[in-house]
């Protein structure tokens, strides 16, 4: 179990504590939902939790197998929708990896981030496409 605190500060922000190591983020409203956009919002805040997540169970599995994954990236793009609720309805993955990753490696690596904890726990409704690309 992980304890975590969030003091709401006004002006729609948000201050997130991580209790283990007291690390902070700031959230903010979108300024589509009547915020100043100046930090990430509570959504962002998913998106970015799914390409990390990826990327660190990609990580794992590269340390287990001897794969050299120094410089891989995500790009995500989150797009809310308002039909009934406003809430997200589709995150854009791409996933940009390193160089001299063989076939069998790639398809190991690709599963793993697709069977990421966050990536499973995501509601089915968000349309959730990822790509992979791998430099020539």
């Amino acid at each position: 179990m992980v304890k975590m605190g969030i003091v709401y500060e006004g002006d729609l922000r948000c201050c997130l504590t991580h209790g283990p190591s007291g690390e902070k983020i700031l959230t903010d409203a979108p300024v589509d939902n009547m915020g100043k956009g100046a930090a990430f919002s509570p959504t962002d805040l998913v998106a970015a939790a799914l390409g990390s997540c990826m990327l660190t169970v990609m990580g794992i599995v590269a340390q287990r197998h001897q794969i050299n994954l120094q410089g891989a990236r995500v790009d995500l793009e989150k797009e809310m929708v308002t039909a009934t609720v406003r809430r997200i309805g589709e995150i854009r993955v791409t996933l940009y990896m390193p160089k001299a990753i063989d076939p069998v490696k790639r398809e190991m690596l690709e599963r793993a981030a697709e069977h990421c904890p966050v990536h499973k726990s995501l509601h089915p409704d968000i349309k959730l496409p990822v790509k992979f690309i791998y430099p020539d």
